[in-house]
């Protein structure tokens, strides 16, 4: 069904993606719980293979077969490659860094989509857009604290993830043009599958019992949220949700105090104030340039 044609809902829309992110938020738990004991390819395995069974059980009815033809399958090669990669990045991050750090270097994505637009999608950026693409990643700056003596290397494993991500979003904007939802999800998950169950026996750890439970409810939960992501835009305009992809930042911080007991410093609360700041302004001002074209 097209987008357009199904009824708009924005109250559930927002609720369905602050869910989808504290389910995320929640996987990014079990994946650092995990890590502790497995390797990371193992654990981004689990990860991709247990979403794809979430992903069948929501949309076998629909049709497998329907949801593989595509006219663009090198374009959802790449894309999926990327996503896959971006993941690695990240989980190997959770092993080093907190979950709040993590989460909010990874938030420099929306900041490097707008600059990427530009070659990529033919759009413009305005001086305006550029300043704040600058503060952000100041921002970002104030979180690593390069040159301060206490920077972990791992803190650029979540500016190499927000690279994948930002490519994995223009690339995912340039297939939504022609492909449904469905495909671009159903590659995704099988590209990761093939790929990563290709490279799992030379890292595997027979898990136990708790270990198995942690690595379904991984991929469980990161399943489960995408889904209600894709709820969440299909409801409800991109414009509206955006701002709210930063709430994830409040769920993995009562997650990371709660379950890791880890509290962040001011300056990891002071350069995430920033990025957040800076995003919302390049909202805030994408949503103006909409409004006057329209």
């Amino acid at each position: 069904m097209d987008v357009a044609a199904r009824v708009q809902n924005p109250r559930l829309g927002i609720a369905l993606m602050c869910a989808g992110l504290a389910f995320f938020g929640f996987g990014e738990a079990c994946v650092k719980t995990l890590a502790k004991d497995y390797e990371i390819l193992q654990v981004v395995w689990a990860r991709y293979t247990f979403h794809a069974l979430v992903f069948l059980l929501i949309f076998s009815r629909s049709g497998i077969v329907s949801q593989m033809r595509t006219s663009r399958p090198f374009l959802h090669l790449a894309r999926s490659v990327v996503l896959m990669l971006g993941t690695i990045t990240f989980f190997t991050a959770l092993i080093y860094l907190s979950l709040p750090e993590a989460v909010a270097i990874n938030f420099a994505a929306p900041l490097l989509v707008t600059a990427l637009s530009i070659p990529f999608l033919g759009e413009k950026v305005g001086r305006r857009r550029w300043a704040a693409i600058f503060v952000g990643f100041l921002g970002v700056l104030v979180i690593i604290r390069p040159g301060l003596g206490v920077m972990h290397w791992a803190a650029f494993l979540p500016l190499l993830t927000a690279i994948c991500y930002a490519c994995y979003q223009i690339m995912t904007r340039i297939a939504g043009r022609t492909e449904d939802t469905r495909t671009s999800l159903f590659w995704t998950s099988a590209v990761g599958v093939t790929v990563m169950s290709c490279i799992v026996p030379f890292f595997w750890k027979m898990p136990d019992a708790q270990a198995w439970i942690i690595m379904v409810a991984t991929g469980a939960l990161f399943g489960f949220g995408h889904y209600l992501l894709i709820r969440a835009f299909e409801i409800t305009p991109v414009s509206t949700l955006s701002p709210f992809h930063y709430t994830q930042i409040i769920w993995v911080t009562i997650i990371s105090i709660i379950v890791f007991d880890q509290t962040p410093d001011e300056f990891s609360i002071l350069g995430t104030t920033i990025v957040i700041a800076s995003g919302l302004y390049i909202w805030r001002r994408e949503t103006r340039d909409v409004k006057a074209v329209t």
